[in-house]
């Protein structure tokens, strides 16, 4: 999931450039809030990712600790 968010909002982002290119940003200027709100998925996916394998470690850790101590 983590890409399709990534290649969601480049495709969004490319295709409304280009109508905004051909018909006016009048028309096709706010579906960047669509494009926006795929990237801002893909870095949020991202980042969470991220912290949970720093949560996974820490308990990894913390068993260790408790198995060591007993």
């Amino acid at each position: 999931m983590l890409n399709f968010w990534l290649l969601v909002g480049v495709g969004l982002t490319v295709f409304i450039t280009y109508k905004v290119f051909t018909d006016g940003f009048n028309k096709w200027g706010y579906y960047y809030v669509f494009a926006g709100l795929a990237l801002l998925m893909y870095l949020f996916r991202k980042f969470m990712m991220k912290r949970m394998a720093k949560h996974l470690e820490y308990l990894e850790n913390q068993h260790k600790e408790n198995s060591n101590s007993k």
